[in-house]
């Protein structure tokens, strides 16, 4: 009976050793993972068969009592008997796919048994199918996955293995060879299984819990990367957001090139193929067409289907997903791969979780431009209830020059007519041009001059390269009128100067008076709402602020500097390089 031992320790070395190494395989592992599908179960019922049948070919030959290590057995003699691990392949199999495959299993085993002979050959076919049927239904009640513990396998397996000894006396005869043989293999074989089938529980749910902390690091990379590019897809869908966003989608993934497209054309494409595979005017594949209609996620494996012209493009793999904002498909995320193996089915869960993750700062980034949109028109209904009374006044001045002064007049009206257009192009334009704003603020300027003359100078100190870059509309205009409204209501010689600078790759837009400053207690609330004042509410610089905000982030800023009988001074910073939002859709 001891002397079983370690040959058997050598026989269920080899099945775990070949466990191990299938562990080490991907597609063990699927089926491992998946074994709930047909497919899957048939491939389980082959790999727990084959298990069965390598344990009859290296089990160890016993003779009337005597041991014969032989290392393969192929043709068992009617008064021998073999002593393997059959069992514990077929408890494993049956406890890890079910009914289906714990049958299935238990067949191929058991069968397979029977043909090599031998006086136990009928009862350890039985008892392998009965093995296989019971463990079977215990893996579906219980199941590897949902045990905590291993232990419950390992009692099933030695349980198997005592109702094999019970079969073996049952059926086997003559009796006496069969109760003989018990004698010497129950111990060896009740102890063995069990701390095989431990290892193989071992391996089994080994398994598990690496999907478990693969699945928890591609959680934590998808969530670090949306992090990382959510400043940016909250800008929307440009050239700018979705090309800062494919850099750092290149960087966290295994993929060799990522782009990025609307619904209409290509807007940023980073990595590998980025020398003819450009941003462009049209969406270049059908298989990007296809996913922006149906928003199903698309793969090619092939150069043929990605659809690229130039011979030598060194992708041969893509995935492509959809962009979704508010169940519509706004656009594509492609993930482009040199070879079809590096497109894995981790690097297809990280790019699904990333579409989800990148959809919802989509969502959000309409959301937030929906509340910017309403935030301008509140500023531009603002404005359109003071034009009336701007209106009348330029209009009183300039009839009352129309017989004094007619060339005077006829200026002072195309200023008007400057004035009012730049209202109306501001209130359909989230950006403008420098040059755009100073006409306004020059229109402007013409008739409040003419109404009183000589109570104010403007300089305006402005680069020519400057006048392209874009501004927010209505942002230098209400500044000067603040500064000719309530500067100097009562002085003469008053100054107003408006400047522009470019420091650190920003632009400075500065618009300083020489006027009577504001108070030290008003200084402190203007900018961050509206105030109560006799001469004013501070509405304007508040609005300018909040737009400067929420256009800009960190990027722009607004401050204001004043002292009572100093002057004020008003510094505008914003980036030289931002580009305005487009639509998601």
């Amino acid at each position: 009976m001891i002397e079983l031992l370690p040959l058997m320790i050598e026989r269920v070395g080899i099945l775990i050793i070949v466990a191990f190494l299938l562990s080490r395989m991907q597609s063990f592992r699927q089926i491992i993972h998946n074994e709930h599908s047909l497919k899957e179960k048939v491939l389980l019922i082959v790999v727990f068969g084959l298990f069965g049948i390598i344990s009859n070919y290296t089990g160890v030959l016993v003779y009337n009592g005597s041991i014969m290590a032989h290392t393969w057995n192929t043709d068992v003699d009617m008064d021998s008997a073999i002593a393997n691990t059959r069992i514990m392949g077929v408890a494993i199999g049956g406890l890890l796919g079910g009914p289906f495959v714990g049958l299935g299993v238990g067949l191929i085993a058991g069968i397979h048994r029977f043909t090599l002979g031998g006086f136990t050959a009928f009862a350890c076919a039985v008892s392998t199918i009965l093995a296989g049927i019971v463990t079977g239904l215990i893996g579906k009640r219980f199941g590897i996955k949902k045990n905590s513990t291993p232990w419950g396998a390992v009692a099933i397996g030695i349980l198997m293995e005592c109702v094999q000894m019970g079969i073996i006396l049952l059926l086997a005869r003559p009796f006496h060879a069969a109760l003989n043989l018990v004698e010497v293999i129950a111990f060896p074989m009740i102890v063995i299984n069990g701390f095989g089938t431990l290892l193989f529980i071992f391996i089994i749910q080994n398994i598990f819990l690496e999907k478990e902390r693969s699945s928890a690091l591609q959680t934590q990379k998808a969530l670090y990367i949306a992090q990382q590019t959510l400043p940016f897809f909250r800008q929307g869908l440009n050239p700018h957001s979705c090309r800062e966003a494919a850099e750092i989608i290149l960087n966290g993934t295994k993929a060799d090139a990522i782009a990025i497209t609307n619904q209409k054309r290509a807007l940023a494409h980073v990595g590998a193929g980025a020398d003819h595979h450009k941003p462009s005017n049209q969406l270049a594949t059908r298989l990007t067409r296809r996913v922006l209609k149906t928003g199903e996620i698309e793969i090619a494996l092939s150069k043929e289907e990605i659809q690229c012209f130039k011979e030598d493009c060194p992708l041969h793999a893509a995935l492509v997903l959809p962009l979704k904002a508010h169940e519509q498909t706004v656009g594509s995320l492609k993930l482009y791969y040199m070879k079809a193996s590096r497109l894995d089915k981790v690097e297809k869960e990280l790019a699904e979780g990333l579409s989800k993750l990148f959809s919802t700062q989509l969502e959000l980034a309409e959301a937030e431009l929906q509340r910017k949109l309403l935030k301008d028109a509140e500023i531009k209904a603002l404005h359109a209830q003071v034009h009336p009374h701007f209106l009348f006044n330029a209009i009183n001045t300039i009839s009352s020059l129309i017989r004094t002064d007619t060339s005077q007049a006829r200026k002072l009206l195309l200023n008007l007519s400057t004035f009012f257009r730049s209202n109306l192009q501001g209130a359909r334009q989230l950006l403008i041009p420098l040059e755009k704003e100073l006409e306004h603020v020059k229109a402007y300027l013409n008739l409040e001059q003419a109404r009183f003359p000589n109570k104010y100078e403007i300089d305006i100190n402005i680069d020519p390269d400057l006048m392209s870059v874009l501004i927010p509309p209505f942002t230098l205009q209400p500044l000067v009128e603040n500064a000719i409204r309530h500067a100097f209501p009562r002085m003469k010689n008053g100054k107003v100067l408006v400047s522009a600078q470019v420091k650190s790759g920003k632009m400075i837009l500065i618009t300083e008076d020489n006027g009577k400053g504001i108070p030290q207690h008003l200084l402190e609330l203007i900018g961050r709402g509206t105030v109560q004042s006799d001469e004013g509410t501070g509405t304007a610089l508040w609005n300018i602020k909040k737009r400067i905000e929420e256009l800009y982030g960190k990027e722009g800023s607004f401050q204001i500097n004043s002292m009572e009988n100093g002057g004020t001074k008003v510094s505008i910073t914003l980036p030289l390089s931002w580009e305005p939002l487009e639509e998601l859709g």
